[in-house]
């Protein structure tokens, strides 16, 4: 029996299945809105949306390379590639002025290779959040493409993405060891 309101201020009890079904989706509804509290484990750095994980074919290399070659370094940035990193000062995202020869270089390089695209993949030494990282490493790979763009490279053709501190050249807990990892790696994308 349950007690329901009745005209002007009295109670009566009723014995409803209504009632008991109502009363019965309300606490269900509170246990599934509190839910579990796990979570699912995002890994920093990885692209995501439309394009995320496309392009990197054999066939989106054309007459540039085969994949292997781009596995190898061959066709991507670093010693040796097409393309050259740039290093940033502690806890900053401007471009230093040694810097303006290795992007210009790389503009040139994007400029006889129309077809072909970047990612420009921000870095960071490992002091600070991984919060603080992601979203400094991601000013470091914007800046550059905004300095690409100034040199006549469309927007279009450049991707950005941060690791902030998840993925070091290095793993010393050094100076040195930290100005090799603050870095806009240069990737070829197709």
């Amino acid at each position: 029996m349950i007690p329901v309101p009745r005209g002007r201020g009295g109670w009566e009890t009723r014995t409803n299945g209504t009632l008991r079904l109502a009363a019965l989706i309300l606490v269900c509804a509170a246990f599934a809105a509190s839910g579990c509290s796990s979570s699912v484990k995002k890994t920093p750095g990885l692209g995501t949306g439309a394009g995320a994980g496309a392009g990197l074919g054999e066939s989106n290399l054309g007459n540039k390379g085969s994949l292997a070659q781009f596995k190898k370094g061959e066709l991507g940035a670093g010693e040796g590639g097409p393309l050259h990193d740039i290093h940033f000062a502690f806890n900053q995202y401007t471009i230093e002025p040694q810097d303006d020869s290795v992007l210009k270089a790389n503009a040139q390089w994007l400029e006889a290779h129309p077809n072909t695209n970047v990612q420009i993949e921000g870095h960071c030494d490992e002091r600070g959040s991984e919060e603080y990282n992601i979203a400094l490493g991601a000013k470091r790979a914007q800046s550059a493409k905004d300095y690409l763009v100034t040199l006549g490279i469309a927007p279009s053709r450049i991707s950005t993405i941060s690791y902030g501190k998840e993925l070091p050249l290095c793993t010393e807990h050094t100076e040195e060891c930290w100005a090799r990892n603050r870095r806009d790696h240069f990737v070829v994308s197709q």
